[in-house]
C-alpha cells in the first residue's frame, strides 16, 4: 500500500501561509519545491536576494527561511498532518536549507492553534502605548522560545537604555556605510505594486520623541505625507538568543521568533523586530546579557499594545513555489 503524501492545492495554500513570515527588509529569500510522488517538500534559499553588505554571513537570511519554515510546520499541523523537518541535509549544496516530509496524523499538535496569528501577524513601526506587558503573557513568550530551542530574554531597565545605546551606535554607523545604505534603499520600494520590500505605507510615522528602537528606512530623507509621533518611552524589549551560532541555529532561531510573534499576537500584542546593532560585529557582542545562557543573540523584538499595522506584499507563491 503506498504511503500517502500531501496533495497539490494543500501544499500551495501551506507554502502561501509559509510566505507570511517576516524577513529582513522583506527580501522574502525562500524557494520551494514539492515533489509529491514522495511527499517531499525542500525549502531553498534564493541567492538573488542575499545582502552582501547587511548581512554578508546570510544570518539574517537564515533567520528569515526559518520563520517561513514554523509557518509551514503550523499550515501543515492545522490540516493534521506531521511535518519531519530536516535541516542542512546536504553540506555540499549550502543553499538547501530544509527538507520536510509528511506523515497524516491524528493528534493534536499545540503548534495548530497558531496559526489563526498567520493572517494577523505584522511587524508595527507605529508607537506603542506605555501599558506594561503583563509578566505571564512574557513567561508565554518565554516558553514559546524554550520550545524551539531558543531563548527569549526580557531587558530591565537599564538593559533597555545599553540596547538603545547600541542601536543608536547602529544607526550612526549605518550613516558612513554607503553600501548598505544602497542595499536598504532597494528594500525600500515606495510602492505596494511591487511584491516585496518595504513599501511608504509600512515605514510608520518619524519618531519627534520616545525611546522605541524603530528602525527608520529613509535614511533621513523626507517622505511626502509621513507625519511625525512620539513612541513609547519605556519600551519592552526582548532579546532573542541561541546556545551556539552556527546555520543551523540561526534556522531555529527564526523557528522560535516566529513562534513568539505568532504567539504574541494571539495574546494581543503588538510586535516590531530590530537587527541594526546585530548587523555589525563589533556592537553585537553587546547586546547579550551577560546573565543568559543564550550567548548569541540573533533579534531584538520589541513588544506592546498598539494599532494593528498594515500588511507588507508577499510575492505570488507561483513565483516561490515549483511543483514536480
Amino acid at each position: 500500500m503506498s504511503t500517502p503524501t500531501p496533495d497539490l492545492p494543500s501544499m500551495t495554500s501551506w507554502v502561501a501561509d509559509a510566505t507570511t513570515a517576516p524577513s529582513m527588509h522583506n527580501a522574502q529569500p525562500w524557494l520551494f519545491r514539492y515533489a509529491q510522488a514522495e511527499g517531499v517538500l525542500t525549502m531553498r534559499m534564493d541567492p538573488a536576494r542575499t545582502m552582501p553588505h547587511t548581512d554578508p554571513s546570510t544570518r539574517g537570511l537564515h533567520i528569515g527561511c526559518g520563520a517561513a519554515l514554523f509557518n509551514l510546520r503550523v499550515a501543515a499541523a492545522r490540516a493534521r498532518w506531521e511535518p519531519n523537518v530536516r535541516l542542512l541535509p546536504d553540506p555540499a549544496d549550502p543553499e538547501t536549507l530544509a527538507v520536510i516530509t509528511f506523515v497524516p496524523s491524528d493528534v493534536d499538535n499545540d503548534i495548530a492553534g497558531l496559526h489563526p496569528a498567520l493572517s494577523r501577524r505584522h511587524t508595527s513601526r507605529e508607537p506603542f502605548t506605555d501599558e506594561a506587558v503583563p509578566e505571564e503573557l512574557l513567561d508565554g513568550l518565554r516558553g514559546a522560545a524554550l520550545a524551539e530551542g531558543a531563548r527569549l530574554d526580557v531587558a530591565g531597565e537599564w538593559q533597555v537604555q545599553a540596547l538603545l545605546d547600541l542601536v543608536w551606535d547602529a544607526e550612526r554607523a549605518e550613516e558612513l556605510a554607503p553600501g548598505v545604505r544602497e542595499e536598504i534603499a532597494r528594500w525600500t520600494t515606495g510602492s505596494e505594486s511591487r511584491p516585496e520590500g518595504i513599501p511608504t505605507e509600512s515605514l510608520g510615522p518619524r519618531r519627534y520623541d520616545g525611546r522605541a528602537p524603530v528602525r527608520d528606512f529613509t535614511g533621513g530623507h523626507r517622505v511626502e505625507g509621513r507625519r511625525p509621533a512620539v513612541f513609547e518611552q519605556s519600551p519592552c524589549l526582548a532579546v532573542l538568543g541561541t546556545r551556539e551560532d552556527g546555520r543551523e541555529d540561526w534556522l531555529r532561531a527564526g523557528q522560535a521568533m516566529e513562534r513568539v510573534l505568532l504567539q504574541a499576537t494571539l495574546d494581543g500584542l503588538a510586535t516590531s523586530l530590530n537587527s541594526q546593532a546585530l548587523e555589525w560585529p563589533q556592537l553585537r557582542w553587546a547586546v547579550r546579557d551577560p546573565s543568559s545562557t543564550a550567548g548569541y543573540p540573533q533579534m531584538l523584538i520589541r513588544l506592546g499594545y498598539g494599532p494593528e499595522a498594515p500588511a507588507t506584499p508577499r510575492r505570488p507563491v507561483q513565483e516561490v513555489l515549483v511543483l514536480a
